[in-house]
């Protein structure tokens, strides 16, 4: 009961999170299912894409109701996400909890430095930013919505650390924008993770899971209109910092793992 209480606790944290920066329940979800609440790594993927899935939902009506999902392009990006979040879910059994690990942390790290870089340009002037940016072209949308999707399968996250920086860079979304679509991406692709992990055995503790669902979910109602207060450069750095402490505490638990035999 005890780790359930903590399970719940943690999920109110993240779902705050997810509610702002419309990313970060993955991201934050696995280590903390594999580290705090003592899941193997592949099983804390899954429970991840279960939690990441309600919390997403739960937001989502608010970021409707203010305006900030542009569906026309979210449902297209999350239709060629999914069938990389297929194909990243089916690989995902083959490699060792590890290396999931290692990866899973040496992207968080490349994706902190690409956002920590946006978010200073946008401090200069976040309008002018966004005016002077041009949607790509389809090649570039597609093979980025296929990575995103991959990702998503493989380490058993929503992918919003990766839809928001693409929908900001690539598709010319304002911050706000790409916080509120990443959610609908975010329940299409993680919906698909979880239809291609059938068949797996994995061994989840499903109370502990319910348990930080629900705490997310709850987490989530609260964050979303908080993040109407913060301006776009802010909300972009904060999410650099968050995936900055998400790599190095990963990457760090990681090493010591292999060093020591745990």
């Amino acid at each position: 009961m005890l780790e359930v209480a903590i399970a719940i606790i943690i999920g109110i944290g993240v779902g705050v999170i997810v509610g702002v920066l419309g990313a970060g329940g993955g991201i934050l979800a696995v280590p903390a299912l594999a580290y705090l609440l003592h899941q193997s790594p592949h099983a804390a993927a899954t429970g991840s894409l279960v939690i990441v899935l309600a919390t997403a939902a739960v937001a989502l009506p608010g970021k409707i109701k203010r305006g900030q999902i542009r569906f026309r392009e979210g449902v297209f990006f999350g239709s060629i996400c999914v069938v990389g979040s297929f194909i990243g879910a089916r690989l995902s059994a083959y490699v060792h909890g590890h290396v999931l690990m290692a990866l899973f942390a040496a992207m968080l790290a490349i994706m902190c430095i690409v956002m920590f870089r946006e978010g200073l340009k946008q401090r200069g002037g976040d309008e002018q930013i966004i005016e002077q940016r041009h949607s790509k072209g389809f090649a570039v949308i597609a093979i980025a919505a296929l990575s995103t999707g991959f990702l998503t399968g493989f380490f058993g996250v929503g992918g919003g650390f990766m839809v928001v920086p693409v929908l900001t860079l690539v598709l010319a979304f304002s911050m706000r924008e790409a916080t509120g679509t990443s959610l609908l991406i975010m329940i299409m692709a993680a919906a698909t993770g979880l239809v291609s992990r059938y068949g797996q055995t994995i061994d989840i503790d499903w109370p502990i899971v319910f348990g930080f669902m629900f705490g997310s979910m709850g987490g989530g109602l609260l964050g979303g209109p908080l993040s109407n207060k913060a301006k776009t450069h802010q909300l972009t750095l904060i999410f650099a910092v968050l995936l900055a402490v998400v790599a190095v505490s990963t990457g760090a638990t990681v090493a010591y793992q292999v060093l020591y035999g745990s």
